[in-house]
């Protein structure tokens, strides 16, 4: 079975911000321009029926290896670990944040009117509903607030609704998970007095916050604080692939019981039981973590999370253009229309209502 039919695709995760305001890691790319490099344009984003998501702001680390101390497994390696980089400096984040937003903020105004930064769920649905690309502006990593919260409302007011507590680092707040395979996401302590703090500052705004990257324990002390769904925009089930990164079956009942979300990552080794970074990975793979998830939690807990341009895709999908592939996939493995719509956008657009409560 295969059908031309389209629906908004409004997803948990992309890096292409990094090639807005890093020309170095994105090699001169145009936004508005379709080229072959990396996986987001709006051209393609327009083949795929890309309608919107969560445009990440990341701070790398100010080093030759963008953040990892050790080389990244290739593709044959199944086994492996990479220490946590090393904490950034505030000032740098806090300078890197401020460049990025302006990118975003320059790509909104040059786009016109083809990309709006979404602030409340009606200017979402009503960007859903308009063809127009819905950006939800998520900072991957708090490194860029202050312990005493101003930069916090400062950001929000800038349109900031999405934080990640951590990325795969430790910082002020919380503490990431190294990427590890096999292993456990229990890898050390949680949150501190700062990060308690932030999570009720996110609560009492209104912003999203991101759960994914964070280790176990840190994920478990704001389950106990926030009165926000949990929500984790890019990850897969531990259960099909035991990487550090993913959640364990405990974490996802926890999802549920808060009527939360998970995006579901596209990263190859994410997806792999083997936890190999290969290319040559089915699309299977993908339906296979949203069937586990959703067969455990509710198809209206489960989302898209691809990760685009922040990791390795599966080669049969390619890049942004190649999500009707996914929905096909989809499609014939059984899923209804009520169920893809609920996956590709109206579970997004309802805990986002939740959250931000606008």
């Amino acid at each position: 079975m295969t059908t031309d039919n389209r629906l908004p695709i409004f997803d948990g995760h992309n890096d292409v911000l990094q090639s807005i305001y890093l020309p170095k890691t994105g090699r001169g790319r145009s936004f508005f321009e379709r080229t072959a490099e990396g996986h987001i344009d709006l051209p393609r984003m327009r083949e795929g029926g890309f309608a919107g998501g969560f445009f990440a702001v990341f701070v790398r680390s100010n080093s030759a290896t963008g953040g990892f101390p050790g080389a990244l497994p290739d593709s044959t390696v199944t086994a492996y670990e990479i220490p946590l980089p090393d904490v950034l400096e505030p000032t740098y984040a806090r300078d890197i944040t401020i460049k990025a937003m302006a990118g975003m903020f320059r790509l909104e105004a040059e786009s016109e009117g083809q990309i709006k930064v979404i602030r409340t769920t009606d200017e979402l649905t009503a960007a859903l509903g308009r063809d127009v690309i819905a950006a939800v502006l998520h900072f991957e990593g708090a490194e860029a607030i202050d312990p005493d919260l101003n930069a916090l409302e400062v950001f929000y007011q800038a349109g900031l609704r999405s934080l990640g507590l951590a990325w795969s680092r430790p910082n002020l707040f919380a503490h990431g998970v190294p990427f590890k395979f096999p292993g456990s996401p229990d890898t050390g302590p949680g949150l501190s007095d700062a990060g308690r703090q932030l999570v009720k500052g996110c609560n009492r705004l209104g912003i999203l916050i991101d759960l994914a990257h964070i280790n176990e324990q840190g994920f478990w002390d704001t389950a106990g604080i926030s009165d926000a769904p949990l929500v984790v925009t890019h990850a897969g089930a531990h259960a099909l692939c035991p990487s550090t990164r993913n959640l364990t079956d405990k974490q996802l009942d926890a999802i549920k019981e808060s009527d939360g979300v998970v995006g579901v990552n596209f990263h190859v080794g994410f997806l792999r039981e083997d936890g190999r970074r290969e290319p040559d990975t089915p699309l299977s793979e993908i339906v296979r973590h949203i069937d586990y998830i959703a067969g455990r939690i509710g198809i209206g807990h489960v989302a898209f999370g691809s990760d685009f341009d922040g990791a390795i895709m599966p080669l049969e999908l390619g890049d942004v253009a190649g999500l009707p592939k996914l929905l096909n996939a989809l499609r014939n493995h059984g899923y209804d229309e009520d169920a893809l719509r609920k996956i590709t956008h109206e579970n997004w657009v309802q805990v986002l209502r939740k959250t931000w409560k606008q």
